[in-house]
């Protein structure tokens, strides 16, 4: 049986700009909602620290200029609670 070829030696995938851009205090953000019926992986919330359950909306938000010394936002991505993103100051 042939062996997958290790995710982190796969090209990343384009991210998909449908989200808006946001201006917070700590800069420009771009956001994109995860429905629940999409959500397929877990992740800890930068916000709280706490599980992002598979099966639970939530959003992923990003910088709109990649931060010095990259080249691009994809390393940049996080996902938060949606509750937690709109707390944020």
């Amino acid at each position: 049986m042939a062996r997958r070829t290790d995710k982190h030696a796969r090209a990343h995938r384009p991210l998909r700009l449908t989200g808006a851009a946001v201006q917070r205090g700590d800069g420009a953000f771009v956001t994109r909602t995860v429905p629940a019926g999409t959500s397929v992986k877990a992740y800890t919330c930068p916000g709280c620290h706490r599980p992002i359950a598979p099966g639970l909306a939530h959003l992923v938000a990003w910088p709109a200029v990649p931060p010095l010394g990259s080249s691009t936002t994809i390393e940049h991505r996080r996902h938060w609670h949606t509750a937690c993103w709109s707390a944020r100051r």
